[in-house]
């Protein structure tokens, strides 16, 4: 890769970055891609220059966040009885390392623009997908009702992060 690639790449991942905090933050219809380019420190058309659309930006972060995900549930090896808390903490870890983007992915299907609508059924039916193939091949008994329970997990666990309330998750340390 050239000099000129890398930094193009480097501001690329800039721009997916700083998107990825506004978006978390603001949400997607009062982030605008004038406050990415200002956030990156870049022009408003340098980031056209990537992403031609506000929404085609946002589905890049959410592919992203989307591959990461995925890539973290495939790569634990626990034995069956584990597989399912191992997988919950590897999101767990992604979370931490990767929070705006993974709490986008866990909640993009509240945004009402088909292209994300459409994202949103594809790419949870994948993850429900590869989630109950990881469980069949483990043995795991009842692995398409284990997989709806797990997807279901990451939601309340992403429910109670956005509003800040651990005490909606049952995982909590602080329930009676």
């Amino acid at each position: 890769m050239s000099p000129k690639e890398e930094v193009a790449a480097s501001r690329k991942e800039q721009i997916m970055h700083s998107a990825a905090a506004l978006f978390a933050s603001q949400g997607f219809y009062k982030t605008t891609t004038a406050h990415v380019a200002e956030a990156v420190g870049v022009t408003q058309p340098y980031v056209f220059h990537f992403f031609k659309t506000k929404e085609q930006l946002y589905l890049a972060v959410l592919d992203r966040a989307y591959q990461r995900m995925l890539n973290a549930f495939v790569s634990v090896e626990a034995p069956p009885e584990q597989l399912s808390n191992q997988m919950g903490e590897a999101f767990n870890d992604l979370l931490q390392t990767h929070r705006n983007e993974i709490l986008l992915l866990m909640q993009c299907f509240t945004t009402p623009e088909p292209g994300v609508r459409e994202f949103s059924k594809e790419k949870f039916s994948l993850i429900y997908e590869r989630v109950k193939e990881r469980f069949e091949k483990a043995g795991v008994p009842n692995a398409s009702r284990e997989a709806s329970v797990f997807i279901s997990c990451g939601l309340i666990i992403t429910l109670s992060e956005v509003l800040e309330m651990p005490k909606l998750s049952p995982w909590c340390d602080d329930l009676d």
